[in-house]
């Protein structure tokens, strides 16, 4: 399309040939009658006359631009336009020669041509022509040079004294080839910035914006500059949990109630201390993540379910005196592009992609840059506060961050699944952003400026380093007394529900963190038979404060939202799946969307029992199978008698010591517990019942009387659950709520308004779920 936008005459050339013809005829009585015949000729033949102008002209605007295919970004953006015509389903894995990589140097028109630096501070230039006191502040640190990247949003005439301004004219006169990928009006220009940087010396580069007050105006007091392999021992978090993929550091540094931006909000949740850390050789902290006081990176959730409009500004504060910490391998971290510093080793993981919302970009960047990090031998460290930013900017909309709250969970657990076995590490990375770009994490647009964006590091003189093994397919090495290291963190104030906590944790945190003592290696399995796409977030947000994880079952998989699909009239065939995903689990609980749990009114369960709701008459019933019974329940008792059968003695004893063979046991099923020791026995009945049709309402109550008498069971842990009356009414209604009972049914949530009354409701048994809304 480029290419025949450039050959096409352009139409008012034509129009003025046409008319200065006419009018040469008609004013020119001497011309000879020769010359008669030609113009007539011409006339009407015009239109041949045009056709093969026009032809001319595309060839020759053809072989103008043949001496531009060979670069690079326009050889790239040309097969694009080819391949989107060809199959515009496909992705393709650009091919790159990486030992034929032109050298860029820099160009005499640049002003600094000859300018050398070996620290760099990079920020996005503002949108107003005075610079604020901090980015004043910013160039004035000792050591370092401040390059500002200019966006079209930043005015002509801004400038600094001690800072390097990077115009949009300059920037299109560097001869990156991953200019032509960024948009103009976004801090993600910072790329260019970066790669002037390292064409300029660079060694090491702190990633920030013109709201960041560093702490002394000394980057040196926290961050480590010079690294030295074995030379100091850091903490670093403990691989013991083999299912944790990603902490909360705010929690180390004194924090229990914050959480970090593109920290997935199921994970929320867990505020407890770690029980130990362990210890590494420090050298290899290629990434460095500094914490900010005042106005932490916190996402649009916290901001505003943590701040009224009547709240003065935040002004949070984390604990200096805590040691850094480092990622092991196998565990990640959000990492943000306003306090991070990279050493030159991590410069190639610095690329802030392009096709996702500005909000989302460095997070993503951050864990796409841990898992090649791995590659090397590199890890991410945290470390204690090395900024103040002043909470004076208007927040961003949650829905800047939807895609971030839908998508990182599901990216993290991708990342490290994903294995390459290209050669080089350039050839890696370019392999794992295809691979985002397949799964839908970015867009085939991020996968092209990746290889862009390498080629130009490589132009600008960047040495890749070398490759390293990889430790995620090694067994994890024991972790022995001695290898553990303990570390209390304070429990600093904080912001709670608009109020400023003092001192010690409220009661209602007191509450919490007991609530996921008791629950918080118990597993909630959810069933969804609504618009699962509108509260499945809800419910994570819910129940996952509480619960160890939540799973979601609906009709329909939605792999975005991390929704599995299991048929509600089967669920319990879905159970063994998900039993073996959690072989540490205290329990499974089982809850479908229409019927709410209160939390708070089972503390007292025995977690080492069954729980249903066999003491409640609405919801389990033994109905006598004679002439009268209708045929559903006529077949089901067939199934039933069929399955026990082939029951092992002890289940069938148990089963029929529990009900008649005359009758048949149904329960609404929508809430059961079973405990760890009975898993594998109810595995074993799943699989003795194989794919006879029995209901899930039949085949739950034929289960428990199999695995255990119902004497045995807690029964009366559930016994007060609040089965409410049908009226005939089918909008939604929560005025017969009470707190004061385990569960109710049925409430049928189908939106977010309705969530949030849900919520307001079930604040007077657990307050703080007033932050959520």
């Amino acid at each position: 399309m480029l290419v025949q936008n450039r050959s096409a005459p352009d139409p008012r050339l034509l129009t003025n040939h046409r008319s200065s013809t006419a009018s040469a005829v008609a004013t020119s009585g001497s011309f000879s009658k020769g010359f008669d015949d030609i113009a007539s000729w011409t006339f009407e033949n015009l239109s041949k006359i045009v056709i093969a102008g026009f032809l001319i002209a595309s060839a020759a605007a053809v072989l103008i631009l043949l001496p531009g295919i060979g670069d690079t970004a326009a050889f790239l953006c040309f097969e694009r336009s080819e391949s989107s015509n060809f199959d515009s389903s496909r992705i393709r894995l650009p091919s790159v020669n990486w030992n034929s990589i032109p050298h860029i140097a820099p160009t005499l028109s640049d002003p600094h041509y000859s300018f050398r630096a070996e620290r760099w501070i990079v920020v996005a230039a503002p949108s107003h022509s005075l610079p604020s006191a901090t980015l004043r502040r910013l160039a004035g640190i000792k050591g370092w040079q401040l390059l500002a990247v200019a966006t079209s949003q930043t005015p002509v005439d801004f400038s600094l004294k001690g800072a390097i301004i990077l115009s949009l004219d300059l920037q299109s006169r560097l001869g990156f080839r991953s200019t032509d990928y960024l948009p103009y009006d976004s801090h993600v220009r910072k790329s260019i910035g970066y790669l002037f940087a390292i064409q300029h010396g660079a060694r090491l580069i702190y990633d920030t914006d013109d709201r960041a007050d560093v702490v002394d105006g000394d980057l040196g007091r926290r961050f480590d500059l010079q690294l030295s392999a074995g030379s100091e021992i850091l903490l670093q978090y403990s691989h013991h949990d083999p299912n944790r993929t990603v902490v909360n550091p705010y929690i180390h540094f004194g924090q229990h109630s914050v959480w970090p931006r593109g920290l997935p909000l199921d994970c929320v949740s867990k505020i407890d201390r770690e029980e130990f850390y362990t210890e590494v050789y420090g050298g290899h902290q290629f990434i460095q993540q500094g914490l900010s006081d005042g106005l932490p990176d916190v996402d649009a959730v916290f901001y505003f379910t943590r701040k009224s409009s009547g709240l003065e500004a935040f002004d949070l504060r984390f604990d200096a005196d805590a040691p850094k910490v480092a990622l092991p391998q196998g565990t990640m971290v959000p990492v943000n592009s306003f306090n991070t510093l990279f050493h030159s080793q991590a410069f190639w993981a610095m690329m802030l992609p392009v096709s996702v919302s500005s909000m989302a970009s460095d997070v993503l960047r951050g864990y796409w840059a841990q898992r090649i990090l791995w590659e090397i031998g590199g890890h991410v460290a945290v470390y204690p506060p090395t900024i103040h930013r002043l909470d004076n900017a208007q927040a961003y909309p949650f829905a800047e961050e939807k895609d971030l709250h839908v998508n990182v969970g599901r990216l993290i657990d991708f990342l490290l699944s994903w294995r390459s076995n290209k050669h080089t590490l350039f050839e890696r990375i370019l392999h794992l952003s295809y691979a985002m770009a397949e799964e839908g994490f970015w867009s085939e647009l991020d996968m092209r400026f990746t290889a862009a964006w390498l080629q130009d590091l490589l132009a600008v003189g960047y040495q890749q380093p070398r490759l390293m093994s990889l430790e995620l397919d090694r067994p994890r090495a024991m972790i022995g007394h001695g290898d553990k290291k303990e570390f209390y963190p304070k429990k600093l104030p904080s912001v709670h529900l608009a109020v400023e906590e003092v001192g010690i944790v409220s009661s209602e945190i007191g509450n919490l963190i007991k609530w996921r003592k008791n629950f918080g290696n118990v597993v909630l399995v959810m069933h969804c038979g609504r618009q699962v796409d509108r509260t499945a977030l809800e419910w994570r947000l819910l129940y996952g404060r509480v619960f160890k994880t939540v799973i979601i079952l609906s009709e329909e998989r939605n792999a975005d939202l991390m929704v599995e699909r299991g048929q509600l009239s089967h669920a319990y065939k879905y159970l063994p799946k998900i039993f073996s995903r959690y072989a540490g689990a205290d329990g499974f609980i089982f809850l479908q969307d229409n019927m709410i749990l209160n939390y708070w009114n089972l503390l007292q369960a025995d977690k080492n029992k069954l729980w249903i709701t066999n003491k409640v008459p609405e919801s389990w019933i033994t109905a006598k199978i004679d002439s009268n019974s209708s045929q559903w329940l006529v077949n089901q008792a067939s199934l039933v008698k069929q399955a026990v059968n082939n029951f092992p003695a002890h289940f069938q004893t148990n089963f029929k010591d529990s009900n008649g063979d005359e009758s048949l046991t149904i329960c609404g099923s929508e809430l059961f517990y079973i405990p760890r020791r009975f898993v594998g026995d109810f595995v074993d009945l799943v699989e003795l019942v194989g794919n006879l049709d029995i209901h899930h309402m039949v085949a739950v109550p034929l289960f428990f009387m199999a695995l255990d008498s119902p004497q045995n069971f807690d029964s009366d842990s559930l016994s007060r659950t609040l089965y409410l009356k049908d009226n005939g009414e089918t909008s939604f209604n929560l005025s017969s709520y009470s707190a004061q009972v385990p569960a109710l049914y049925p409430f049928s949530i189908s939106n977010e308004s309705e969530f949030i009354k849900l919520i307001r409701v079930m604040a007077s048994g657990d307050q703080l779920l007033k932050e959520m809304v």
